[in-house]
């Protein structure tokens, strides 16, 4: 499989909530080859905390994003730790909305790669997030969108869940002692009742729940930085595809607004993208469809890298919209 990495220099990014974000970088990874006529495009944007490595398990002949027909490029988020952060920047971060992520990284596909249309964009969680401010944003420059367990505004009940964790990450005396209480309240909402009463964590390797918080939840979690945990966690709380000038914070009109194709995949034990969310969008857009993934991951069933059932579901309705 043919890849390349590198970074776009965004340059000096005038923010959507006023600030600048000085001498921007987006880092990438780019997974196939763009084919002459340029129309072979998907963009999957990263997710919480998450950098492309931990999402590229999906680019795979035997998924859905499959290299070997598509050129697929992964966008590192701004504040990630790889792209643009707090970890990395000189300087006091500004805040930085989901709108300022997409703007600059349809600047890379169309700079970069001389990508003006793109086939699809396919995002989990915070990346679902992104997916849906690239079609609500870009008209019909996004011929479809997979939203995978994300919603087109942070809905309040889910605003709520991450000021808890945003409450543990600024309230614990030392950051190491910060983020492996955060990766324990992670762990509840990640998944569900179910998942835990069946004890599922024992088909992934874990000897115990305490050997599965520490060596899956809490090691997930250290690895980053808290002040780039903090800027993502702003940025996810504030996520509202209608919050710009377009749409005057109007969300029914920017949901009627979308013009591409539009797959809602939520997860039917998700504790915080819940279905009922997905519905409520689903009767403003002209095109779309939604189909529950029906798991006991909860959230984690949108990023099934462990989970063989959930994976299948995903890279059939997936490859169903592609060929559509």
């Amino acid at each position: 499989m043919r890849t390349s990495e590198g970074i776009f220099d965004c340059g000096d990014v005038l923010l959507q909530r006023g600030g600048t974000l000085g001498n921007a970088r987006i880092v990438y990874k780019t997974f196939g080859t763009l084919n002459a006529a340029r129309d072979n495009v998907i963009v999957y944007p990263t997710s919480y905390s998450a950098q492309h490595p931990d999402i590229e398990w999906l680019v795979d002949v035997r998924h859905c994003l499959d290299p070997s027909r598509w050129f697929i490029v992964i966008p590192n988020m701004f504040a990630n730790g790889l792209s643009t952060s707090p970890s990395n920047y000189d300087g006091e971060f500004p805040q930085v909305t989901t709108y300022d992520n997409v703007t600059q990284q349809r600047r890379l596909m169309n700079e970069l790669f001389g990508v003006e249309r793109v086939k699809m964009v396919y995002g989990w969680s915070m990346g679902a997030q992104q997916a849906y401010h690239w079609a609500a944003l870009f008209g019909a420059s996004v011929e479809r969108i997979v939203v995978n367990c994300g919603s087109a505004r942070t809905a309040p009940h889910n605003f709520v869940f991450l000021e808890g964790v945003r409450a543990c990450l600024q309230a614990a005396r030392t950051e190491d002692e910060a983020k492996r209480a955060m990766g324990r309240i992670y762990a509840g909402w990640a998944l569900s009742q179910t998942f835990y009463r069946r004890e599922l964590w024992r088909g992934l390797g874990f000897a115990s729940l305490e050997d599965f918080l520490v060596r899956s939840w809490e090691a997930g979690f250290v690895r980053r930085d808290r002040r780039d945990l903090l800027a993502q966690l702003w940025t996810w709380q504030n996520s509202d595809i209608s919050a710009n000038d377009l749409y005057r914070g109007d969300l029914a009109m920017a949901l009627a607004g979308i013009k591409a194709r539009v797959l809602l995949m939520p997860s039917a034990t998700d504790l915080y993208f819940q279905t009922d969310d997905n519905r409520d969008e689903l009767r403003h857009l002209k095109d779309a469809q939604l189909a529950e993934i029906p798991s006991i991951w909860g959230h984690r069933a949108g990023n099934p890298r462990d989970n063989p059932e959930d994976a299948a579901f995903i890279d059939r309705h997936v490859e169903v919209l592609l060929d559509a």
